[in-house]
């Protein structure tokens, strides 16, 4: 079966052309950062229930650098039975809950349904396209959209009456990546993608989810909210069902392609993960109550400002990915390892999915902690320059609002306030300290010429909004106060040296 698109590529390939030609692949094409991250969960249980993955943090480090080949894993899942990866098995369907299969008729609704960004809460329409729509998935398509939802799926409440199948299937159960970032790191190729985040398996790889039944595990009933499952290991972990689903392929002509008309979807598994074991790329924040969140989306803070999460732990860490990266030292580009840590997460308003956050950082073992204080620092450069934004937005509006009423300052003072302008526009100078410090460049000199960049978009932005004030006394005033209190804030001795175009030390 047609699973997806590598970059280069004019026809989509399978799960097995992948693995057989993951050292010539740079990249595999997805429609949204969760279906990436979902397909390459999904490759890496496929390796792990076929043995390959390394035995320690030694041999990780032995694999990593002279590259191991994933033959293996070709080999094996050439070798298994093809009903066991049908789509469509009248049994067993791969990824899926036959059980469904007698509510199909009457419950079932439009692919739509299956596809996490368009589905809102599971039961209105989001995004202009009801769960209605007749328009078909073709099978690689539902195949991918499936796996997105096994791993991100919202909680809510599925269209399945609670008369039907009983409450404790139809309230979904969020996924397993619903709420926290997922950090993977992309080599050059798919192969050297697939190594890095392989480790080794305690306990052994585990199980892989094949489909609902026949799998030799007690999963959630239609009357029964059972307590969550220990995964049996990394296989299981990856493979996971997080969706009680099944799709039904339409009626198709000889030669046409196979295509998904309608689906059903109801709650998935309840997993009770192990954080020394099931958490291997967390970014683990301090304790609360005696535990450590991982690094969740945030809906007012764009991933890039918390960069410095992702390093610290990679600095810091002991076990897990970040512990091995710490330690990699095989170069790949020119004298020096060079990766990217790819972020990822799903924000959303309760039960609707609202957008994918993401974030590629450079990251070179040897450079650990220069990649620190330059994340580090350049964060706290540009939150110095946003607040002193907010701070010249309050001068101005204080000159040009002598009498405001309280509940119109918001908006009055927003007129004045550059920092949706100067967010946005950081991004970029952000990422390229990051490049030239994985690259060797000097931190200092980096930090100085990016201050000096941010200091000047800054400028620019505040003195368009200020433009908007009208040229009288009271107009130039406001100008007058808003720039000043600007240019002194960002010279303040309690500010970044590096905006007062000193060297941090």
């Amino acid at each position: 079966m047609p699973v997806v698109t590598a970059e280069g590529e004019s026809a989509e390939l399978s799960l097995l052309d992948v693995l057989r030609r993951a050292e010539d692949l740079s990249h595999l094409s997805c429609s949204t950062p969760g279906e990436g991250v979902a397909l390459v969960d999904y490759l890496l249980a496929i390796c792990f229930a076929s043995g390959v993955f390394p035995g320690s943090t030694e041999e990780w480090h032995v694999w990593v650098a002279e590259r191991q080949g994933l033959g293996r894993a070709a080999e094996w899942l050439a070798g298994e039975p093809d009903d066991a990866w049908d789509l469509f098995h009248p049994e067993r369907p791969l990824g899926q809950n036959i059980l469904l299969g007698h509510l199909m008729a009457e419950h079932g609704t439009g692919p739509a349904q299956l596809v996490l960004e368009r589905v809102g809460d599971y039961v209105q329409f989001f995004d202009h396209h009801h769960l209605e729509h007749p328009a078909s998935l073709t099978a690689a398509e539902a195949f991918r959209a499936m796996l997105t939802q096994h791993v991100y799926g919202l909680s809510g409440r599925a269209r399945i009456s609670g008369k039907t199948l009983g409450p404790r299937l139809t309230n979904l159960s969020a996924g397993r990546l619903q709420g926290r970032i997922r950090v993977v790191v992309q080599g050059r190729m798919v192969g050297d993608t697939l190594r890095m985040n392989l480790y080794p398996a305690a306990g052994g790889p585990g199980r892989f989810n094949h489909s609902w039944t026949g799998e030799g595990v007690d999963r959630r009933t239609f009357d029964v909210r059972p307590p969550g499952r220990a995964t049996s290991g990394p296989a299981d972990l990856h493979s996971y069902l997080g969706r009680s689903v099944l799709l039904q392929a339409a009626p198709r002509k000889d030669g046409e392609s196979v295509m998904v008309d309608r689906v059903l979807i109801g709650a998935g598994e309840l997993l009770t993960l192990d954080p020394e074991r099931d958490l291997e790329d967390a970014v683990l924040g301090k304790k609360i109550n005696g535990h450590r969140k991982p690094l969740w989306p945030s809906p007012t803070r764009a991933l890039w400002r918390n960069a410095h999460s992702l390093y610290a732990a990679a600095r810091d860490e002991e076990k897990g990915l970040f512990g091995r990266l710490r330690d990699l030292t095989f170069p790949t580009q020119g004298n020096r390892t060079v990766c990217r840590l790819w972020a990822v997460g799903l924000l959303a308003n309760k039960t609707v999915a609202s957008t994918w956050t993401e974030g590629f950082f450079p990251y070179a073992p040897s450079l650990g902690e220069e990649l620190c204080v330059a994340s580090r620092r350049g964060s706290d450069i540009a939150e110095h320059v946003a607040w002193s934004l907010e701070r010249a937005a309050y001068a101005a509006w204080k000159v040009q609002y002598p009498n405001p009423k309280p509940a119109d300052r918001p908006a009055q003072q927003a007129r004045f306030d550059a920092r949706r302008e100067f967010w946005p526009d950081a991004e970029a100078p952000f990422l390229r300290l990051l490049e030239a410090t994985a690259y060797g460049d000097p931190v200092p000199l980096s930090l100085l010429g990016y201050a000096g960049e941010l200091r000047t978009h800054a400028e620019e932005f505040l003195r368009n909004r200020l433009d908007s004030l009208p040229h009288n006394a009271r107009g130039l005033q406001a100008r007058a106060r808003a720039e000043r209190r600007f240019h002194d804030d960002l010279a303040s001795p309690k500010g970044p040296e590096e905006l007062r175009g000193e060297t941090y030390t």
